[in-house]
């Protein structure tokens, strides 16, 4: 949020980030979290809004890795900020730590969903 930390954005509307994890279990793993400063999901008073943002996340993983076994996992415990990780099934071709690809092709699938397509 701050750029303190390199990253790879593939989502972002005004109140919500998405971005690569560093530590990926899968190719395009992604965490979306809330702009806005929330120790825990469950504090996030939009949350219809931020769910939306996680499936349009999901949405384009099950697009460029053709599956429709995305799965979404919320802890809390590793980081102290809301935040849901989306991600295609570990079974997916794809490498994980091709980060830079693996943006470019969410977002252009982010992109697709966008316009309709």
């Amino acid at each position: 949020m701050r750029g303190e930390i390199p990253s790879h954005t593939i989502y972002e509307t005004d109140d919500f980030l998405a971005f690569l994890d560093i530590n990926p279990s899968s190719p395009g793993h992604a965490q979306v979290i809330p702009k806005k400063h929330y120790r825990w999901v469950w504090d996030v008073p939009n949350a219809g809004d931020y769910f939306e943002a996680a499936k349009i996340v999901a949405l384009a993983e099950r697009r460029v890795w053709k599956t429709d076994w995305v799965l979404s996992k919320i802890v809390g415990d590793e980081i102290e900020h809301a935040h849901i990780w989306v991600y295609p099934h570990r079974d997916v071709a794809g490498d994980p730590s091709n980060f830079v690809e693996n943006a470019r092709l969410l977002r252009a699938a982010l992109e697709e969903i966008k316009m309709g397509k």
